[in-house]
């Protein structure tokens, strides 16, 4: 093994241990088991959590030579909590090749600040891959309260195929269309990431997690038009909204979505939606 190699792996070593140390028993439902030598979990209970053997595992964090899948780090990502940027860290110190991750927006003020002044319009920012990188008070609620939700797992595919919440949100008759869109454009902002095992390993999970995603998928439509036309559910009523984009970031890709009324009476319930949110809040308090 090269110098280089060896680096990189002392590096993925040291960066394992330290996430696993910042996450508590209590942070993925495990029970403390009485004190604890030292902080985080143990290197059996990530394995665990992760589906891989703790041999296997101590080996990876003690930096040997071992080779791991994309599937693998995606779990041990998961498991350990990481972030964006965290994930692309681990995937480049264990060799693995993939996109440096889309600028995190929302820790941008001009587009916090952006998103805040455009309540009570939802609106959101996405990513290419459909990860929501920042959303105003009005988008939150229309989402189902994605400040509850782990950072990992807000992403706009995901959740709508897999969230019990989102799977209720479209009106009747509303949600095949909004699917074979969202798979479409999709796919066709993926023909630039092929080699990519971030994006590989988004759409391998959600082949393997939800049944329309893959019948969608199977049927390789690729769409670039938007669908402005959005028809909701929400705890104030229905909601009849046109999608607007815009491009945001560096990049090109990063693109915010706002949500306007098609009719008044939605215009006025998205008022209520905002007020709904901060009484939710508050209540929460």
């Amino acid at each position: 093994m090269t110098s280089s190699a060896t680096s990189r792996r002392s590096e993925l070593a040291d960066f394992l241990r330290t996430r696993r140390e910042r996450i508590t028993p209590d942070d993925v439902g495990l029970p403390s088991g009485g004190r604890r030598r030292t902080p985080g979990l143990r290197r059996e209970e990530v394995a665990l959590l992760a589906g891989v053997g703790v041999t296997w595992y101590t080996w990876l964090e003690q930096g040997r030579e071992i080779n791991a899948s994309v599937q693998v780090l995606e779990a041990i990502a998961r498991t350990l909590k990481m972030d964006n940027q965290e994930r692309w860290h681990l995937f480049q110190l264990a060799g693995v090749t993939v996109v440096a991750p889309t600028t995190q927006c929302s820790a941008t003020g001009a587009v916090t600040e952006i998103l805040d002044q455009l309540d009570p319009f939802p609106a959101v920012v996405l990513s290419q891959r459909y990860d929501i990188l920042g959303y105003n008070r009005a988008y939150n609620r229309l989402a189902g309260d994605l400040d509850a939700m782990e950072p990992g797992e807000r992403n706009h595919a995901w959740l709508f195929f897999t969230h019990p919440y989102w799977q209720d949100l479209c009106l009747q008759g509303k949600r095949e269309e909004a699917a074979r869109h969202l798979v479409g454009t999709m796919r066709a902002a993926m023909t630039q990431h092929l080699d990519d095992p971030i994006w590989t390993s988004l759409v391998q999970r959600l082949r393997e997690a939800s049944e329309e995603f893959d019948a969608i998928w199977r049927r390789h439509e690729v769409l670039d038009n938007a669908l402005p036309a959005k028809d909701f559910k929400s705890p104030v009523g229905d909601l009849h909204l046109t999608a607007s984009r815009f491009a945001v970031g560096a990049d090109g890709f990063t693109r915010m979505v706002v949500y306007s009324p098609r009719d008044e009476e939605t215009r006025a319930r998205l008022t209520q939606l905002v007020a709904y949110d901060e009484a939710q809040r508050l209540r929460a308090v």
